[in-house]
């Protein structure tokens, strides 16, 4: 059956749709031979469709939760030469980091090769909780926690209201749920707020609790999980496989 061209590059995890509504207009993608244009449609079971004078093929969708260590970059190349995530994982189909996280930062990362469902979890719009712990090297007030709790001036604008909730009595563990996706975007709270962190790390992306998955190991999400995220389901129960990724 006929699809749309972009919708046929999402299921193939080339990138989401709205990319590939960009690598359409750039003239990347062609349908047998010949150079496609917004709004064309194509049958990947007749048409040949490539991009960049690459075949593609409809591939099994992966959706992976990894706990990131510490010490590795959120992309699929580094010019610098530093770890990556994907030197963890194992599997055949390239798959891509939902959203980041930063090089010192641990905790619950999903990988995938489904662009649409990227696009729904890190999307700003559709403001799916994310919560981390932070340790930070100054106690926090309570003037700090106010201004936490009803948002943050910082140079690029100020923060969402996030909840917050000190976990230990030196007030210097602290649990911190956004949706907002801004770069370094705790570290720079805090930091404002005068207690810099020392260590984060990320807990649960909406439904999905990062549990008991071990510092640099991967396991593939469940469908009840997969429609959780999607759906604001809540995280189902039951035991999932875990894979370690190579050394």
């Amino acid at each position: 059956m006929a699809e749309r061209l972009q919708k046929i590059l999402s299921a193939a995890g080339i990138a989401s749709r709205r990319k590939s509504e960009v690598l359409i207009a750039q003239g990347r993608v062609m349908v047998n031979g010949k150079q496609a244009t917004i709004g064309d449609r194509a049958d990947v079971d007749i048409d040949i469709v490539t991009v960049d004078g690459k075949p593609i093929a409809a591939e099994r969708k992966r959706y992976l939760a990894l706990n990131k260590p510490s010490g590795h970059v959120t992309t699929l190349s580094d010019p610098q030469g530093r770890p990556k995530v994907s030197d963890l994982i194992d599997v055949p189909e390239r798959v891509f980091p939902v959203g980041r996280l930063d090089y010192d930062t641990e905790g619950l990362l999903l990988l995938t090769n489904d662009g649409d469902f990227a696009e729904r979890i890190s999307h700003p719009r559709y403001e799916i909780d994310k919560v981390y712990v932070a340790r930070t090297a100054t106690p926090l007030g309570d003037e700090a926690l106010r201004l936490l709790r009803t948002g943050v001036q910082l140079e690029d604008g100020p923060s969402a209201p996030a909840a917050v909730r000190i976990l230990y009595r030196d007030n210097r563990t602290v649990e911190l749920t956004i949706h907002e996706g801004r770069n370094r975007m705790i570290r720079r709270m805090l930091a404002a707020v005068g207690s810099p962190v020392t260590g984060l790390t990320r807990m649960r992306i909406g439904p999905l609790a990062l549990g008991d998955l071990p510092t640099g190991r991967w396991r593939e999400l469940l469908p009840a999980e997969i429609a959780g995220l999607l759906e604001g389901a809540p995280k189902p129960a039951g035991p999932a496989v875990t894979r370690k990724g190579p050394r």
